[in-house]
């Protein structure tokens, strides 16, 4: 879910580098050994981003809200991702009050909320995912939903379910300990972001807590699908990729395949794709089939745009 908060916090949050000590415990901590209650082996971020780079290609990371526009027909859209090229999921966990996202996401929540979406609710979603794909699964959620279930609780649910890594939106790194304690304990990656207003010292900061990979913010300001790919961008992903060793992935405003192309071939390892996608299911909520079918061969001309020149 391509996120990017606006407030003096949200910038403080989306930050985050990684010591040499800090990812081998990362990678070490996000292998496959979630309580889910089935037979997937299921596939690390760090399996992950070697097996495309293996491949000559950066990930293709989809977003979508669980349960937009409801429940089955959000199940039907990321099986339609996974068999289209998917190599990550990002699920965001539907919010009253998403001060990091722009009117796309915003009205997916709504969408999402408007059918009794909760946090359980989520968790079951994510459950129904793991029948039929084994590729990493992160979350986005906002804090809020993880203080009220309990910090210790959401992280354990987190893990039983098959959740791979998490990123809550409006979580500065300095308020971050308990959340990244739990996501030891449950063996789950914490993602934090980076910002062009992240500085090399706190960039340093953020790679003390942060695994799985790095969610580079490609614009400011709130997510949303853009026409144009700033240079500022290309820069950013450069200057995180001299500071830490994690896997990053580019998101907010990331919504046609020249954009992926772009973040890949500055040396992101993978994009994440969220309000265009998003698009595509308002924009066809009449016609279900239409849908499903605009969301394959889009998907599929998002993973094409990833393989390196």
């Amino acid at each position: 879910m391509n996120n990017h908060l606006s407030s003096e916090n949200q910038k403080e949050m989306n930050n985050h580098p990684s010591s040499e000590n800090q990812k081998e415990r990362d990678y070490n901590q996000s292998s496959a050994s979630t309580g889910i209650e089935n037979n997937l082996d299921i596939e690390s971020y760090q399996e992950m981003f070697r097996r495309v780079k293996k491949q000559g290609e950066g990930a293709f990371i989809p977003f979508i809200v669980a349960g937009d526009p409801d429940f089955e027909t959000s199940l039907e859209i990321v099986r339609k991702f996974t068999e289209n090229g998917a190599d990550a999921l990002e699920i965001g966990f539907a919010f009253s009050d998403p001060v990091a996202d722009g009117p796309t996401v915003q009205e997916a929540d709504t969408r999402a909320l408007k059918t009794g979406m909760t946090t359980k609710s989520g968790f079951e979603f994510i459950k129904k995912i793991r029948e039929f794909t084994s590729i990493p699964i992160g979350i986005l959620v906002y804090y809020n939903l993880i203080y009220k279930m309990g910090i210790d609780e959401f992280y354990k649910n987190a893990a039983e379910s098959g959740v791979n890594g998490i990123l809550s939106a409006d979580l500065p790194p300095e308020e971050a300990e308990p959340a990244v304690a739990s996501a030891r304990k449950y063996q789950i990656d914490q993602i934090f972001m980076v910002a062009q207003t992240t500085s090399n010292e706190r960039l340093q900061v953020i790679n003390k807590l942060c695994s799985g990979f790095l969610y580079v913010v490609a614009v400011m300001g709130v997510t949303g699908a853009r026409s144009k790919l700033k240079q500022s961008t290309v820069k950013l992903v450069e200057r995180v990729n001299g500071h830490s060793d994690l896997p990053i992935a580019v998101g907010f405003g990331i919504s046609k395949p020249e954009h992926v192309k772009e973040v890949v071939d500055a040396g992101s390892d993978g994009a994440i794709v969220a309000s265009a996608l998003l698009n595509i299911i308002s924009d066809n909520l009449q016609d279900k089939e239409l849908m499903l079918a605009r969301i394959a061969e889009f998907s599929k001309e998002l993973k094409n745009a990833t393989k390196r020149r």
